[in-house]
């Protein structure tokens, strides 16, 4: 039987904001070996290739006017510039990636170029992309392990290191999103994608920036500082970020995302009948534990101790976590010490509490009951 043929479609100005990237967490874990501009062209071509609908000839259609927009070109050699940008992409546009072979314990690597042919004319109102037979699976037939996002949010950062972080935390989030409905990793493992950390080694990888900003400080400075600040400001996640120490060196840093609300956020998940159902459940399941700790004793403990503020008590998703998660602890240590074992331990996680516990106030306080529980029982034999 023939295959059906698939019509040429042209992406235009009006879908520009609709465009949306799907890559292989592989592509955005590698290193991009290219500036700002051919690394935004390979993102913009990615986001118009219909992944159920793939071109035999791995081929896209971008009109001209998008391209400008896109770039923000207005000049009046803006034709000139294009070409110029064409070439570049072409001379610089390679990823390095690197996969471990669980089995040899070594990591082997590969070098891709993206784009295979770039065309366009004088009298036609369309550019071309012809995607490499190397990139393909990277891009389509992808069942797990990849990452999505508007290239809206790709086009408005003007740094080639603010596009690698902003892709690399969308995955990390999309992660968070997916085990915090579905299931399947602890709350620990869940946490930790929103909230993810990376060596300062893996960071100069992930940046290209292994022979640049030796120093530690610089490189916080001008890259991580500079390209959150950015992120925060122009895309679809805010983003905070601490330094963590081994000795009096800057080990690694945990970066802190929240997602901005946006009304369709989620729009891509709507015919996911499982994330619906499983959504809903959650919701309900939050009520329920919001409900119970509004009315513990614990939280009244946490108010008087200033571990709690009135503020934080209306966020439903804080107080079922410290319902579902850190109460039950307290409940273990009131067997072992009565509620004043309770009082005395709050007491003095109070007195400990730093700047950064105030922004985690479930996980700080799930981790110092950890820390002292053990302790007791021992104490208690």
């Amino acid at each position: 039987m023939p295959k059906p043929i698939i019509s040429r479609k042209v992406i235009g100005m009006n879908e520009l904001d609709k465009c949306k990237v799907v890559e292989h967490n592989d592509l955005i874990t590698s290193v991009a070996k290219m500036d700002k501009t051919p690394l935004k062209f390979f993102e913009l071509a990615v986001a118009c290739l219909d992944v159920k609908n793939i071109p035999e000839d791995r081929t896209v259609y971008v009109d001209k006017d998008l391209l400008f927009s896109y770039f923000d070109v207005k000049s009046e050699n803006k034709h000139s510039r294009f070409k110029e940008t064409i070439l570049k992409v072409h001379e610089q546009a390679v990823f390095h990636i690197s996969e471990l072979n669980e089995k040899k314990g070594k990591y082997q690597y590969e070098v891709i170029s993206p784009l295979e042919k770039t065309a366009w004319n004088d009298y036609g109102n369309e550019v071309s992309f012809k995607f490499t037979e190397s990139i393909m699976p990277y891009l389509v037939n992808l069942k797990k392990n990849f990452t999505q996002y508007y290239l809206s949010n790709i086009g408005k950062l003007n740094s080639k290191y603010s596009i690698i972080l902003y892709k690399w935390l969308s995955m990390q989030y999309n992660q968070y999103e997916h085990y915090s409905v579905k299931g399947g990793r602890r709350e620990e493992q869940v946490d930790a994608y929103r909230n993810p950390s990376i060596s300062i080694q893996e960071l100069r990888k992930l940046t290209d920036t292994e022979n640049d900003y030796k120093r530690t400080t610089d490189l916080i400075k001008w890259i991580v500082t500079v390209s959150i600040n950015e992120i925060s400001k122009k895309t679809d996640l805010n983003i905070s970020f601490e330094k963590i120490k081994k000795g009096r060196s800057i080990d690694s840093i945990v970066f802190h995302i929240e997602k901005k609300r946006q009304s369709d956020d989620y729009s891509y998940k709507l015919e996911d009948q499982a994330y619906i159902e499983g959504k809903k459940a959650k919701e309900e399941t939050e009520k329920d534990l919001y409900t119970e700790a509004m009315q513990s004793r614990y939280t009244t403990l946490l108010l008087e101790n200033m571990l709690l503020s009135p503020f934080e008590m209306q966020d439903i998703k804080l107080m079922s976590g410290l319902q579902a998660h850190v109460y039950p602890l307290y409940d273990e240590l009131k067997d072992l010490r009565g509620l004043n074992g309770v009082k005395d331990h709050l007491s003095y996680v109070a007195s400990k509490q730093e700047a950064y516990s105030k922004r985690n106030v479930a996980k700080y306080l799930k981790k110092a009951i950890e820390q002292y529980l053990p302790t007791v029982k021992r104490q208690n034999l």
